[in-house]
């Protein structure tokens, strides 16, 4: 009886046991920071892959799993998550910002709770929401430590200038590196001209030591890296956007019109101690229009541009994946049409700017066996793109220059409009719609892959991977330009009041349309790279270790130049206890631009973090959720040198000659050019960064990092030093310091309630640099110095008014740049000396390139699908100059003038006026660089508004939708500054910038 009883005890044991390790089901959903469901993310039971699940539209999963397991969630941004099971109830899992991945590039992937580097990173809802052609121009203030200046110029040239926490260096040497998925794909920028928004999951900017290492010479100004989507797992989507945009053109410059130009001239020419070009008949003429023929009043900005543009975009993507395969796909067409006025008045083409471009993407991930693993991607471009007449007719610079008095359009016979004075190339509206058309083609081709080999067999945690990308872009031309006949008819005789007698001016000739072509550039690049890593943890402490080879070949075929970079590179991981770690990594780098023999140099840096949020002492804080301090120290190594060969001795072909031919003739000689530069070494930058990542109150992340970096034996010429005995170019020297320092802040808070989401975010930064030795030529005043100021500094003179009279001038210390008149600029004697030269210069405001201050931020709102979103952009600490032609310096070499500057000139009832005398000649006294031609550049742009509404999925699920979104959006639509004739970011060519209005529509399936 007793064995009964303990057999059937045993039996019941084991049965209570079998019964709590029996698998149920558990569902829960995936959210973001924000609350959007996250779709297409792997949710894996910890230690058994096959039990892989993957989140439906609306982040939902459900998984089998037993009592005690964990679940790890890695989305398509590979971030990651580990949390325990929770069975009795739906499981809602946050990817908060401890759970995002930084992508360092290389296939090196941390979360944020544990890297080192200073880092920051923008994700696809925050880029593709411009509806921009290209990827450079969606990165406007959104990444702190990113400063992104706008540039003007025709739709396929609007690449944005771009630096990383500011100038640091000498020389213009402080352009940064921009990747694809970790490769340099070229090193011009010119992949921001073709890379879509469409295709890129978040844009990295990797800004400390220990965040650029890897990349050796190449990462010293920073980097820049781009990651493009992938598959999802045990997924499909289908997704098609399409955006249509009314574009417009903003603040064109109001010119003078005939009547106030020729009063302007008239004017001028007193002021010169001339005669006046217009009669009193004359200046009727021009106010009356009464003879448009003779004395015309012409607008060329509105007769050469329409009021409206347009642009189309169009993408269809396929994304997901199974279990061993995953891939995305896209197709991107783009459609633009430009603001040429008449552009089809031609039969058989059109001389409208248009530009056209396809792209298609394809990334797919194959794991080949269960240790082995393929990657490849490819990016496929074709774009077209045309323009009236050539680029050199400079179109922009006559809209500038011609006035409205030049001539008409067309005679009144017919011909195109033009005369000796203003030749027929001066008529904007003969150049668009006379002078043909040129276009281009550009071809590209970008594609890599990578086998990754999982080598556990050998030693746990040991794989090994290569990876080889090869590029090739090619751009055409095509002429299809004429030449056409002008001229005009000149009043030479009055009578009564009425013209009696005429002069015509014929010029130029009528040709047929050229049929030119021509390869205008090419690139190629190869990438190869290789390692050796090694991941594992024992207990409480993990590393990861990695031996990587990288190399790279650049080639530019119209350029002749080919350039060869490598570098072996150690870098290692290592974490205690989920709480403390430690980052270090030693890159040996070459590159061919260097002395041989001096080719490789050594750069270690090292990555301090501390995870407070794993402390005992805070696990328990309800409003503290995620905290980390960081800190790094590098010193990275660069190739930037004065010019090739810089080693060598120079000998030049053109230095005079001796008269040793016959009859004394010139025989020619050869003289010693800039000497060389002998025992040299590397620019390098010591840096140091410390920064805080902090989640609070479940809602508010904060990021902050403060820098300094120093950059030494920066290539300067020695010649300030030398004496001008020398008799030739003096050679270069390590002997260039610049310290740079600053600050950057970036917070986001997005909060929930019910069906109401609120979101407000942004980014400060300021970025502080000085010069402390550049081998300076001794000065004779301390104020004159460039050392010790910032790098870009401007100089020159401190306007302090305008002459009154003669005797003003003769009370006035003497000014040395030629001859002065009543209402000429007046300077400032910085010295005393009772003289006006060289020696009065000073610093004047800011740089003109980079803001010290640049920030963003944005505000957003949603309530049950409708929802609306704003991105403000700003400068500060910024200087513009006024220098345009015909807009801020008038009247000269047949220049026109601006209405603006003719109601602000000096005149002896205006002697406070804003800009000097009219003149019909340079006055070098006025050309100086002085404040009169500086403005402050700072301002603040609205870059982005939309309004939306999202479908809510109970309704578009009939019709077998995931998701469907329409939306209207305005791009760049207000600008707020302290320049008023013309956008602040359009000063450098006078091209308008534009604003666009957009109506868009995306669905998923």
């Amino acid at each position: 009886m007793k064995k009964q009883i303990l057999a059937l005890t045993t039996l019941a044991c084991m049965s209570m046991h079998a019964m709590a390790q029996e698998a149920v089901d558990v569902t829960g959903f995936v959210i973001d920071k924000a609350g959007n469901p996250v779709s297409g993310a792997a949710v894996s039971v910890v230690g058994v892959p096959a039990s892989m699940v993957s989140t439906d539209a609306t982040g939902k999963f459900t998984i089998s799993v037993l009592k005690d397991d964990k679940l790890q969630i890695l989305t398509s941004t590979d971030a990651v998550k580990t949390v325990n099971v929770e069975l009795g109830k739906k499981m809602t899992i946050v990817m908060d910002l401890s759970t995002e991945k930084v992508n360092y590039g290389f296939n090196l992937n941390q979360t944020f709770a544990e890297s080192t580097g200073a880092a920051a990173t923008v994700y696809s809802d925050k880029i593709d929401n411009r509806s921009s052609y290209t990827l450079g121009n969606s990165m406007y203030g959104n990444l702190a430590g990113l400063t992104t200046m706008q540039s003007t110029g025709v739709m396929w040239e609007q690449i944005p200038s771009m630096f990383i926490r500011g100038q640091k260096t000498l020389n213009g040497n402080n352009g940064i590196l921009i990747v694809v998925d970790g490769l340099e794909r070229d090193n011009a920028y010119n992949v921001l001209r073709y890379l879509t928004p469409e295709e890129v999951e978040s844009v990295t900017v990797l800004k400390d030591a220990a965040a650029v290492a890897l990349y050796g010479n190449k990462g010293i100004n920073g980097v820049l890296n781009i990651v493009t989507k992938r598959g999802k797992y045990k997924s499909r989507e289908i997704n098609f956007s399409y955006d249509h945009g009314f574009t417009y053109q903003n603040r064109l410059p109001q010119m003078a019109d005939a009547y106030t130009y020729a009063n302007a001239m008239n004017e001028a020419l007193a002021n010169d101690g001339k005669s006046a070009r217009y009669t009193q008949n004359e200046l009727n003429a021009f106010k009356s229009g009464k003879y448009p023929y003779y004395y015309p009043n012409i607008d060329w900005w509105d007769e050469v541009y329409r009021e409206r543009g347009k642009s189309d975009i169009a993408t269809l993507t396929f994304r997901g994946g199974s279990s061993k395969m995953r891939y995305f796909t896209m197709l991107n067409l783009q459609n633009g049409r430009g603001f040429i006025n008449n552009a089809n008045s031609n039969d058989g083409f059109s001389t409208q700017e248009k530009y056209s471009k396809a792209n298609l993407r394809s990334n797919l991930d194959i794991d080949l066996t269960s240790t082995t693993k393929l990657q490849v991607n490819i990016m496929g471009t074709l774009n077209e793109f045309s323009r009236p007449g050539l680029g050199s007719d400079d179109l922009i610079g006559k809209l500038y220059t011609t006035p409205a008095a030049a001539f008409p359009i067309r005679t009144e016979s017919g011909l195109w409009g033009g005369n000796a004075t203003w030749t027929g190339w001066a008529n904007p509206v003969a150049l668009t719609q006379a002078r043909g058309y040129s276009k281009g083609h550009t071809l590209g081709l970008w594609a890599d892959m990578t086998l990754r080999q999982d080598l556990s067999s050998i030693t746990k945690g040991l794989g090994a991977s290569f990876r080889m990308g090869y590029d090739k872009v090619a751009s055409y031309w095509e002429d299809h330009t004429m030449e056409y006949k002008y001229g005009s008819t000149s009043v030479i005789g009055w009578e009564n009041g009425e013209p009696s007698n005429f002069s015509d001016y014929e010029a130029g000739k009528d040709t047929e349309m050229a049929g030119g072509s021509k390869l205008d550039w090419q690139y190629r690049s190869f990438n190869f790279m290789a390692n050796v890593d090694w991941n594992r943890q024992f207990g409480d402490h993990k590393i990861y270790s990695t031996l990587m080879y990288t190399y790279k070949y650049d080639n530019n075929v119209n350029i002749s130049s080919t350039l060869y970079h490598c570098n072996w590179s150690w870098y290692t991981h290592y974490g205690l206890k989920d709480r403390y770690f430690l980052d270090f990594a030693l890159v040996a780098s070459a590159s061919n631009l260097l002395e041989t023999g001096k080719q490789w140099h050594l750069s270690p840096t090292v990555g301090l973090a501390w995870n407070l949020t794993n402390e005992d002492f805070l696990k328990d804080s309800s409003w503290l959720n995620f905290l980390k301090l960081r800190a790094s120290f590098g010193i990275i190594n660069t190739d930037n040198i004065p010019y090739n060969g810089y080693w060598n001795t120079t000998m030049n072909g053109s230095g005079g000659g001796y008269p040793i031919q016959d009859n004394f003739g010139n025989g020619g000689a050869w003289q010693e050019g800039t000497l060389p530069s002998l025992n040299g070494t590397t620019e390098k930058a010591y840096k140091y960064n410390v920064g805080v990542d902090a989640t609070l109150f479940g809602g508010l992340t904060l990021m902050v990092d403060g820098f300094y970096e120093r950059r030494q034996d920066i290539w300067v010429s020695t010649a300030g030093k030398n004496s001008a005995a020398l008799g030739t170019s003096s050679s270069y020297a390590n002997a260039g310091i610049v310290d740079s320092k600053g600050v950057e802040i970036g917070a986001d808070y997005t909060k929930k309630w019910g069906d109401f989401r609120f979101n407000l975010g942004g980014n400060f930064s300021f970025t502080k640099n000085i010069i402390k030795e550049q081998l300076e030529e001794p000065r004779a005043y301390d104020y004159l110095y460039s050392t010790g100021k910032s790098v870009g500094q401007i100089f020159g003179y401190q306007a302090i008014g305008y002459f009154i009279d003669q005797a003003d001038i003769d009370n006035s210390p003497s000014q040395q740049f030629g001859e002065v008149s009543p209402g000429d600029i007046k300077y400032k004697d910085q010295n005393g000396d009772g003289v006006i030269n060289e020696f009065d210069q000073v610093a004047l405001g800011y740089n003109s390139s980079v803001p010290e201050i640049y920030y963003g931020f944005t505000l957003g709102a949603e309530w049950k699908g409708i929802g609306f979103s704003l991105a403000f952009q700003g400068v500060g600490h910024y200087t513009s100059w006024t220098t345009l032609a015909g807009l801020y310096r008038p009247l000269t070499n047949g220049n026109t003038i601006s209405q603006y500057y003719y109601e602000n000139r000096w005149t002896s009832e205006n002697p406070n006026a804003r800009y000097p005398r009219l003149s019909t000649e340079t006055v070098q006294n006025n050309q100086q660089s002085s404040t009169v031609w500086l403005e402050n550049g700072s301002f603040l742009k609205l870059r982005n508004c939309e309004v939306y509404y999202k479908f809510p999925h109970e309704l578009i699920s009939k019709w077998h939708l995931n998701t469907a979104k329409l939306y209207v959006r305005g791009v760049d639509l207000f600008c707020w500054d302290h320049i008023n004739q013309i956008d602040p970011e359009s000063l450098g060519n006078g091209i308008p910038t534009t604003r666009s209005i957009n109506v868009g529509l995306s669905v998923g399936f």
